[in-house]
């Protein structure tokens, strides 16, 4: 193809400034870029200056389940009409959405660009959630770009990417355009103009920060080094290009200092921050975590050196000890004693800043990086121009398995909850029923169900047959399938898919033909062929028939129609047992049933 289409997808219309320059320089050599964003006026504006077509589809930047499906679908529509090459995704929701449509569309190319890890700051169940999205992004890309060396390493070690996917394109992030930063600092006319208007007197040195104010980019640490170096130099002056965000915000009392103290100077957001680094001393970022952070290449690259910490992509903006120093994450004492030592050697901070503008000129050229960028997607054009179908359709399979068991598993929690309290009271503990069930080629799992039935035992101490253990209430459960809602971990751990034959006792894997085992050759489901075509109603020969026809003509459209079918199944009731039976026949093989054990 002679200009192959890329599509790229970021969530938010102000993260179509990456781009900036980018789109420009593949377009004129020979790529056919579209830019992608939830709708707004910066994409609009980005696109008409590279010369390059926009789409808009709203994407959600938090978790929303019933948004992010409604978007998963509209850009899976766009990708079909369009049908890019490539198509390379950004930022973790759209990076998510736009990677699982674009292998459910089989786009040939598929490219994960890695800009940072939030879930490094995160705990508990939302940590979990957000490394789930971040494996499924990265398995559903033949290609991840990370942007920068110690983030492919990090992304490594929590297994969301095999080392042979991840790459680093030259030294890592997008580049600086040293053009734009001037070294000349105090002595600049815009600079000294600047000064003037923000009112920071000549001789008054100047600790400056570009960002957002949130809790993640140290702003904490930040201000306490600050309260601790002023003491000593009370004309010392907190420089802040940025402001306050909702999300991650800091702490109040946080806030309320820097709004009220003297000696620190806000801008707000700025459209243009180059002529700003002419005014500090050194540039403070005592970040959490970062991708590569391009506020430290632009300091170095206007001659001031950086103080900023050892977290992920950090890390890598600053030679430690050449162009500034590293501290480690969260010590604020440690980032004020960097900032002072700068402050105090007037000579250090100019062999630092010299350093760090060299470094930018040698390693940080934007055209480089871009040209990096080039190569690895000819090179995947190359490599996937006919990829094979079995394997993408078995990723596509177990992406959407992925996806739908974790949106299912939110907007059901309440559902389950509820189910899991009056299990404990109806029926006692425990309130998850596991057992030992055969899955993919026969390997065995622990299914996970809420109990349907009582311990009753006999005077001989073994428990009573399933009918007399089985009460209204587990009825029930069965009749509405709630008991099966457990399973849906199962699927997130790779045991079950959404769909297939469903899992039945281990004893019975001796007990099948040839023909019969042949179910085992996919992953087990929680709902299937079978199920919708009579459910535990039928008999044996039939069921493992409706299973193996299944395996034979499995298909992506075939899933849907199963599964929506199951819903109203489901709430017709159709099929829980077999008439005259508390639950289903067990299987001895393929000459006789008798009417006992549970499934």
């Amino acid at each position: 193809m002679d200009k192959p289409p890329i599509l790229f997808a970021v969530t938010s219309t102000l993260s179509c400034n990456f781009y900036k320059n980018v789109l420009g320089h593949l377009r004129r050599s020979g790529l056919e870029p579209t830019l992608l964003s939830s709708p707004g006026e910066n994409l609009v504006k980005v696109s008409a200056a590279e010369g390059v077509a926009n789409m808009a589809i709203p994407m959600e930047r938090e978790i929303a389940p019933l948004r992010d499906l409604i978007s998963l679908c509209k850009l899976y529509r766009t990708i079909r009409r369009i049908r890019p090459a490539i198509v390379d995704a950004s930022t973790p929701k759209a990076g998510l959405l736009t990677s699982v449509a674009a292998l459910l569309a089989r786009v040939p190319c598929r490219v994960y660009t890695l800009r940072g890890l939030r879930l490094e700051t995160a705990t508990g169940a939302k940590r979990r959630l957000l490394w789930a999205t971040e494996w499924i992004s990265c398995k559903c890309a033949d290609r991840v770009v990370c942007v920068s060396p110690s983030l492919r390493a990090r992304a490594i070690d929590l297994n969301l990417v095999d080392g042979d996917k991840a790459i680093v394109l030259g030294k890592g992030s997008g580049g600086v355009d040293i053009r734009r930063f001037s070294s000349e600092g105090r002595e600049s006319k815009e600079t000294r103009s600047l000064r003037e208007k923000l009112g920071i007197a000549a001789d008054a040195p100047v600790i400056g920060f570009v960002g957002r104010f949130v809790k993640d980019k140290g702003i904490r640490q930040l201000v306490e080094a600050f309260q601790r170096l002023h003491e000593d130099t009370p004309e010392l002056r907190l420089l802040l290009v940025g402001d306050f965000e909702k999300g991650d915000p800091v702490e109040p009392e946080v806030r309320r200092f820097i709004e009220s103290s003297s000696a620190i100077v806000g801008t707000g957001f700025v459209p243009d921050t180059a002529p700003y680094y002419g005014l500090m001393d050194v540039l403070a970022l005592p970040s959490y975590r970062e991708g590569f952070p391009g506020v430290p290449l632009e300091a170095q690259a206007s001659g001031v050196p950086v103080v900023t910490t050892t977290a992920t992509g950090a890390v890598d903006s600053v030679i430690d000890g050449e162009t500034g120093f590293l501290v480690p994450v969260g010590d604020s004492i440690a980032l004020s004693e960097a900032i002072a030592q700068l402050l105090k050697d007037p000579q250090l901070r100019a062999r630092m800043g010299l350093a760090g503008r060299a470094r930018m000129e040698r390693d940080f050229r934007p055209e480089a990086i871009w040209d990096a960028q080039i190569n690895m997607y000819r090179e995947l054009l190359k490599e996937n121009a006919a990829p094979a179908k079995g394997s993408v359709s078995l990723m596509a399979k177990r992406v959407f398995d992925l996806v739908v068991a974790m949106v299912a598993l939110v907007v059901l929690m309440p559902v389950m909850l509820i189910v899991a309290a009056l299990v404990r009271v109806f029926l006692g503990g425990p309130v998850i029923f596991r057992q030992a069930r055969p899955g993919l080629r026969g390997g065995i799992f622990t299914c996970l169900k809420f109990r349907t039935m009582t311990n009753a035992r006999g005077a001989d101490g073994e428990l009573l047959p399933d009918g007399d253990r089985l009460t209204a209430f587990g009825r029930f459960l069965r009749r509405s399938s709630f008991d099966e809602l457990p399973e849906l971990l199962n699927v997130i751990r790779g045991e079950m898919s959404l769909v297939g034959p469903r899992p039945l006792l281990t004893q019975y894997l001796e007990r099948y033909t040839p023909e019969q085992m042949r179910r085992h050759e996919i992953k087990p489901g929680i709902t299937g062929w079978a199920q919708i075509n009579g459910r535990n109603a039928v008999d044996w020969k039939q069921r493992f028939e409706l299973d193996v026809w299944y395996v034979d003509h499995r298909s992506f459209w075939l899933d849907l129609v199963i599964l929506v079918k199951t819903v109203w199944h489901v709430f017709r009731g159709n099929g829980i047992a077999k008439a005259g039976h508390a639950t289903m026949t067990e299987f001895l093989g393929v000459t006789v049933n008798q009417t006992r054990g549970n499934v």
